[in-house]
Formats: C-alpha cells, structure tokens, sequence
C-alpha cells in the first residue's frame, strides 16, 4: 500500500498543479468556457432550481460558494487539494479522510471542466464525436496500515476491474471493436504522427520499418487482452502480468505525451509485486532493515492470531460494503463491455466511479492543425497584410521546434486545438472565443502559449485560423538538413479575419466576458 501510496500521490500532486496553472484561463470568471455559465445552464435545466437533481447532475462544492469570485473559488479548490496531496506525498500519513477530500476536491473541478477536463475522462469520445456544447445542453459529466489493509487479491481484481481504473482489457476490446487498421495491424503506421502531442521519440520512432509497427500493434492486443488474465494464474504469473504492464506503460510514456493516464496506470500494477520479489532492491545481512522485517515476520508467524479489534472490523465492514456498492453499479458497465455495440469512453453515474474508457479506440491517418494568425494591418485582404503566428507551448506549429517532453503534465488548450483541427470551429466555438481574447492581448489567455508574436506591440487588429496538414520530415533528409522536424501544407481557412469589433454580439449571445483591448 506504501509504495502504491507514494507513486501516486505524485500524479495527484501534478493533477491540482495543473489545475492551479491552467483553471482560471479556461474555467474561471473569463475563462474560454466560464464554469458559471456551465452552472447556470444546468441550473436552468432544471427550472431554475438549485436542487438535488442539478447537484447530482453536476456534483461540485462550487454549488455552495459565491459564484460572483469563481476565480477564487477555482484556486481556493486547487490550491488546497494541492496542499493536501503534497502532505501525504512528504509525509506519508493519509487516512480515509484525506484521500475522500482529494477525490471530492478534484471532482468538483472535474464536474465544471467541461471539455477541457474530458481527456482522461469517461465522456471525452461522446462529446467530441456528437459535437455536445455546454451552452445547448448541460452534460453529466488508500489507507494506514493497522493490520487491516486490503488483501491483494482485491487489488488485483481492480486491476481487471473494467470501471473507473480504465485499465485492460476494456480499451483492448474498444480498439479491436473500433478501427478497422487495429484489427489488420496497421494503426501504428499513423499513430506516432497522429496522436494529440507528439513528443521528439514519436519522431524517430514513427520511421520504423513496417513490420515493427505491425509487430507493435500486435503486441498491443496481447498486453490489452490477454495479459490482464494473468494475475488469476498465480503468483508468478501475477509477477509476470506487473512487470509487462509496466514496460507496456513505460514504452507509451516514452512514445507520446498522454498526460498522466500511463503514470496511473502503472499505480496499480506495482501491487502485483510482493516483499519477496522486491527483496533484492534492499541490502541484506545481519542488522539491516531487511533482516528485521524477516525476523519480525517470523515471530509474528509464531505467534496465535490476535483477536480483530473493533475498529478492523468496522473497516472490513466498510471495505465490503464498498466492494458491493462497485459491484452493483459494475452491472452496466459489464453489460456494456459484452454487448456488440459497446459504448466507448462514457460514465455511468455523475460521481464517475464507474466508467469505461479507452484511449484511441480510433485512429486519425493525417493529422492536421490549426494554426493562428494575427496581423495589424487595417485590412485583412490586403496583399500587404503580414501575417504572424501564435505558438502554443506543445502542439506543432513552427515547423523547426522539436516536439515537446512534458509527460506527466498536461496542457489542455493543446490538446483540445488537435481535436479541432479535425472538425470545425463550430463544433468548437470557444476557438472564436479565443480569437477574440487574442485581439485584446489578454494576458491571463496568452500565459497559456509560448508565444505572442505581439507582446511588445499594439495587439492585432485581425485574427485568423489557417488550416494546415502536417507530416514529420525524414530524418537525415533535405528538411531534417533544414532544421525542420515538421513539413505542411495548407488545406485552406479554418476561420475568417475576424476583429474585436465583429465579435461583441457573438460574446455577449454566449455569455462570454467581453475582453478590452490592452
């Protein structure tokens, strides 16, 4: 449990990072898709009334504060989950308390994310797929040791457990289910260049010979469906199931920036691994640590079983009791997974502790981005118009900027711009919103990019969005000799020249904050 306790206590502690970071800009009182409005859209779903049907519509503490500072209120909620989880992670004191106030901390912003908190999620597939806008229709979205410590078979049944752990083998069933190129072998040819966030391994690692990536894939399907089974075939199978789960998620890590999603998949997998196995890491000999634990083991061994006091029976109550709860609302998830047409990437209670997910149940073969311009020039048709581009901090767009390392942590906006490149602003209209943050040269919005090509000028007077299909250069070819890790072409305007001006109607109909220009 310790060593669970500490590995992912880190990932919590990069969760309410990102969090504090990023919240205000997309959530907050002129965040790109304001919680209030999101609220107050729920709020209205349920004639005007904040009742129990809007809060376990929506469950959140922000029900209960002032929405007047939701700022404040985003950074309060952050600051103190991150404070909590920084303590246990020190420390290495949690208790049931604890660990409940994190979770209830981190699905009161998860519940007013709206899509910018949807990656990793249960309802990132439906939304993007069906176009779902929170302004139309509001959309639900480890303990002390005393001797009573879970078993490891009930670790290692959640490990399989095809609910809120997201782990195999319902993503292998939704890929083997979902694209026709899982199934013959070949999604690996594209998934490198594709995927959300490229990092610079996805470079190199893309140019494999094809039969590495049919060879990949393959794998895959094994370590998804199959190798999850192993931890009912005994202790060295078990052994054998962490250790390829591991290096499964490892590899992934290594290959792509997917957030924390393989950090905490590798969380559970670690209790597949007992003392015995992991004996070695630690110096043996008469006096060491290790050999007090041995002998402590064996006089306790020697020893009559104590009678369980009050409290152990009380926790082995509750811990049954949690196993039955999961259990009852696990039946539709399991009738989803055997079902044909299983459902990908859905909740299946607003509280999200049941859920099926699977990441990249279907794979893009081009990948194409948006990429913003601005110009100051006072006609945006003008053939002398010069226009500059924005830089984002990890999705491509200068063609010479090797991809970016940032796994663990997580830029939202980014990733949501991959999923906008391959459908229409109108399906994401908060890209207009930040076209229009953008001619104001709002500072809170641009802390989100890595650059503002007119930082130390008067802001643009126009915005665009051109559209462009980008490739990875050959390494060792005639762009790589340029310093180029990207080739592009353009597809054509994403969005017209827009200006502040054009957009005071288009801002005050959503509710938007309407920015002055700076």
């Amino acid at each position: 449990m310790e060593k669970k306790m500490g590995s992912s206590q880190v990932l919590v502690v990069v969760a309410f990072l990102v969090a504090f970071h990023q919240n205000k800009q997309l959530i907050g009182d002129r965040g790109l898709l304001p919680c209030r409005v999101y609220l107050k859209s729920v709020q209205q779903h349920f004639q005007g009334q904040v009742g129990w049907d809007a809060v376990s519509y929506a469950p959140t503490i922000l029900w209960l504060l002032d929405w007047s500072h939701m700022d404040s209120n985003l950074d309060a909620l952050a600051l103190l989950g991150l404070g909590i989880s920084s303590f246990i992670l020190v420390t290495g004191c949690a208790n049931m308390v604890l660990m409940t106030a994190l979770w209830v901390l981190y699905m009161s912003l998860v519940n007013v994310g709206q899509i910018w908190y949807s990656f990793v999620c249960s309802t990132c597939a439906a939304l993007q797929k069906y176009g779902v806008r929170p302004w139309n229709l509001p959309f639900p979205n480890g303990s002390s040791e005393d001797g009573c410590a879970q078993t490891l078979e009930l670790q290692r049944g959640a490990h399989l457990h095809p609910t809120g752990s997201r782990l195999p083998p319902v993503p292998g069933l939704i890929k083997i289910r979902g694209d026709q190129c899982w199934r013959d072998l070949t999604c690996m040819d594209f998934h490198y260049e594709t995927q959300p966030v490229p990092n610079p391994m996805a470079y190199f690692l893309h140019r494999s010979p094809w039969w590495v990536h049919r060879f990949e894939t393959l794998s895959n399907h094994f370590l998804e469906l199959v190798v999850p089974f192993f931890v009912f075939l005994g202790r060295r199978m078990c052994i054998l199931h962490g250790a390829l789960q591991i290096l499964f998620q490892v590899v992934l890590i290594v290959s792509g920036n997917l957030s924390f999603l393989n950090w905490l998949t590798i969380v559970p997998s670690i209790s597949c691994f007992d003392d015995a196995t992991l004996g070695f890491l630690f110096p043996s000999g008469p006096g060491s640590l290790k050999d007090r634990v041995l002998k402590t083991q064996e006089e306790e061994a020697r020893e009559a079983r104590p009678t369980p006091t009050y409290g152990c029976m009380v926790r082995q109550a509750a811990n049954l009791a949690l196993g039955v709860l999961v259990a009852w609302l696990s039946i539709p998830v399991v009738l989803n997974l055997l079902s044909p047409k299983q459902v990908m990437n859905s909740s299946f209670n607003p509280l999200r502790i049941v859920n099926t997910y699977g990441a990249f149940g279907s794979i893009t073969r081009e990948r194409t981005e948006v990429i913003l311009q601005g110009t100051a020039s006072p006609n945006a048709s003008a053939p002398d118009a010069v226009w500059e581009d924005y830089e984002f901090k990890c999705k491509p767009g200068d063609l010479r900027r090797r991809p970016c390392l940032i796994s663990p942590y997580h830029h939202r906006l980014d990733w949501l711009m991959w999923f906008a490149a391959f459908q229409t602003y109108e399906q994401h209209e908060w890209v207009i919103h930040l076209a229009g943050r953008l001619l104001a040269n709002d500072a809170e919005v641009l802390s989100l990019l890595a650059l503002n090509p007119f930082a130390d000028k008067a802001a643009p007077r126009w915005i665009r969005g051109e559209h462009y299909r980008y490739k990875f250069s050959r390494p060792g070819g005639l762009h790589a000799a340029d310093g180029k890790w990207w080739i592009r072409k353009r597809i054509g305007p994403y969005f017209p020249p827009l200006s502040l001006r054009n957009l005071k109607g288009y801002f005050r109909s959503r509710e938007w904050p309407y920015p002055a220009p700076e």
